[in-house]
């Protein structure tokens, strides 16, 4: 891998905002959604168990119906593409055995040597404390995707709006997600910045570094 410059890091960054109108016209190329959706499928998670659902929501009545439910912001039914971010409710015990599986069969190595790897998983997010948090633990975990999405569309020149301004319940009911195992967490217009979009030049308001940022010798 090259890695990229720290000049097109930053300005990646500093042109990234939280679009407030896309324009309808312009649609995101195949190719680079594609991308995207390998970018989400990469996300990091604890012990890799990608305890998450991602559902792109094509249907433009659909995504009408949510606009209502997502604070009437058009952002929704705008943007070229539209993500909504769901969380499994529950680890279960067949989770894991299907992470242990996959691994077994990516590396080409006997399932049974990852048996540890099951225990140590088990003792903590299926049977362990966390086990009582469980929605709360895949909520940080869908998190970390998120981030990723944002970062790796602005460093392909595609805007996002993260959005949390929604009903999860009413997005479930829509979406068929309710009793699914299944619940929406948050939700992520891209596409491309509308020319009037009035936001898109202001300076970005952030603290100073040296005021969230600490070094410790």
């Amino acid at each position: 891998m090259t890695p990229i410059s720290t000049d097109t890091l930053l300005e990646a960054h500093h042109w990234r905002y939280a679009v407030k109108k896309f324009d309808p016209a312009r649609r995101i190329p195949a190719d680079t959604w594609d991308a995207l959706e390998q970018a989400l499928v990469l996300s990091a998670s604890s012990y890799g168990l990608q305890p998450w659902k991602f559902l792109v929501v094509n249907n433009p009545e659909l995504r009408e119906k949510l606009v209502p439910v997502s604070w009437n912001q058009r952002q929704v039914a705008d943007a070229s593409h539209f993500v909504v971010f769901t969380i499994k409710n529950k680890t279960t015990e067949a989770d894991v055995d299907r992470l242990i599986a996959k691994t077994a069969a990516v590396r080409n190595i006997p399932a049974e040597e990852l048996a540890f790897y099951k225990d140590m998983i088990m003792s903590d997010v299926v049977v362990g404390p966390r086990s009582a948090i469980a929605d709360v633990w895949a909520s940080r975990q869908v998190y970390l995707a998120f981030g990723n999405l944002l970062t790796s569309a602005a460093l392909l020149g595609i805007d996002t709006c993260p959005m949390e301004g929604l009903d999860p319940v009413k997005y479930d009911e829509i979406l068929g997600l309710t009793g699914s195992g299944y619940s929406t967490i948050a939700a992520c217009p891209c596409g491309y910045r509308a020319a009037d979009d009035l936001y898109a030049t202001l300076a970005k308001v952030r603290y100073p570094r040296s005021e969230i940022i600490q070094h410790i010798s």
